[in-house]
C-alpha cells in the first residue's frame, strides 16, 4: 500500500496514512486515460454553432438567366452553394458531442488519475480541514504551509461551503468533494490535497 505523510493545516507532518493500493497504487492507464479527459471535454462543448444551408439564405427566387441560349452555365438559383453568398453544404449544425463511458472504465480512469499523482509525488493528506468562517487568506495560509505554488484540487470527503467560498477567489485553486471530483479535475491541477476522510471514502467507493 502507498504511504503518505499526513499533514495539518500548517503543513506539519503529525504522522502516516496509508492508502488504499486499489485506487491509489495501480499502474496507471494512459489509454483509459486520454477517453476519459476526451469525454469529458465533449460533454463540455455546447454544440450551439450553426451555418444556413441554401434553403435558408435569403434571396435567389428566381432563375438567374435562360436555361439555352446564353452559352453560360446553367443555374437555377443564385444561392446555391457555388455562389458568393449561397448556402453552406454540409455546415455544422447544433447537436449535442456528449457521451458516456462505461462505468468500469470510468472507474479506471479514476484510479489512474489518483495513482499517478502518488507516483509523482503530488499528494498531500490532511489530518483535517475546516474554516471558521470564508476567507480567502485561510487557503493561501493553508498553500503557503504546504509549498503549493501550483494549481491545486482540495478534495473533501462532504461539502464544506467555507473551504469552496474560500477557494473561490484564487484562480489555480478549485475545491470538490469526493463524489463530484473528475478525471480532468485530477489531471489539469498539479497537486492534490485530500482530506484523510476524502482519501478513505475514495478508496472504500473506487476500489
Amino acid at each position: 500500500m502507498p504511504k503518505v505523510a499526513l499533514l495539518n493545516q500548517s503543513g506539519s507532518k503529525v504522522g502516516d496514512v496509508e492508502l488504499n493500493d486499489a485506487v491509489f497504487g495501480i499502474e496507471p492507464n494512459t489509454h483509459v486515460l486520454h477517453e476519459a479527459v476526451v469525454s469529458q471535454r465533449a460533454n463540455l462543448r455546447q454544440g450551439t454553432h450553426k451555418v444556413k444551408n441554401r434553403a435558408e439564405v435569403r434571396g435567389g427566387g428566381r432563375k438567374p438567366w435562360r436555361q439555352k441560349g446564353t452559352g453560360r452555365a446553367r443555374q437555377g438559383t443564385i444561392r446555391a452553394p457555388q455562389w458568393v453568398g449561397g448556402g453552406t453544404v454540409f455546415g455544422p449544425t447544433p447537436r449535442s458531442y456528449s457521451y458516456k463511458l462505461p462505468r468500469k472504465v470510468r472507474r479506471l480512469a479514476l484510479q489512474s488519475a489518483y495513482s499517478s499523482k502518488v507516483q509523482e509525488n503530488n499528494v498531500f493528506v490532511l489530518e483535517s480541514l475546516s474554516f471558521d468562517a470564508p476567507k480567502t487568506k485561510e487557503v493561501v495560509n493553508l498553500l503557503k504551509g504546504l509549498e503549493v505554488n501550483e494549481k491545486a484540487l482540495i478534495v473533501t470527503a462532504d461539502k464544506n461551503d467555507n473551504v469552496v467560498l474560500s477557494s473561490n477567489n484564487i484562480p489555480t485553486v478549485k475545491a470538490v468533494t469526493v463524489d463530484e471530483v473528475s478525471v480532468l479535475d485530477i489531471l489539469t491541477h498539479d497537486k492534490l490535497i485530500l482530506t484523510k476522510d476524502a482519501a478513505e471514502k475514495a478508496g472504500e467507493v473506487l476500489s
